[in-house]
């Protein structure tokens, strides 16, 4: 009886455990495949300026899900991607917004901040239009 109950919770304590790795992959996948997501990968691969910075090749990293600055809601995400290169590693903090929860994310703001806490603007919504991208 008693070699019994210990495969049970031996049994248990793996299907937990597979569990919460499965929805912590499946969670990752989501938010690697949102649409604000990629716009800021797209626009940091775009800033020649940031690639240079963390060299290549460029790699982008698993979200810190227990970090309370990432966050998306119905109408807002806020997300901090982390990313490295040859040179140097750092968090690629993105701002988006969308007026509905159908309708399409649109970029706010997306900055790189290297690990030694240089700042390299990446994208930034005009505030003159709404719509106009300026790169600084």
């Amino acid at each position: 009886m008693p070699w019994a109950f210990g495969r049970l919770v031996l049994s248990s304590g793996a299907l937990a455990g597979g569990s919460c790795a499965l929805v912590y992959y499946l969670t990752q996948m989501a938010f690697s495949k949102a649409s604000y997501y990629q716009l800021a990968l797209e626009q940091l691969h775009s800033r020649p300026e940031a690639l240079e910075a963390l060299g290549a090749p460029l790699s982008v990293h698993h979200l810190h899900l227990t970090d309370r600055e990432n966050f998306v809601d119905i109408a807002s995400a806020q997300l901090k991607i982390p990313v490295s290169g040859s040179k140097s590693q750092g968090l690629l903090h993105v701002r988006s917004s969308r007026d509905g929860p159908f309708q399409r994310w649109r970029l706010q703001e997306v900055f790189l901040k290297l690990q030694d806490g240089q700042q390299i603007p990446v994208f930034k919504l005009s505030e003159n239009t709404g719509h106009e991208v300026e790169n600084e």
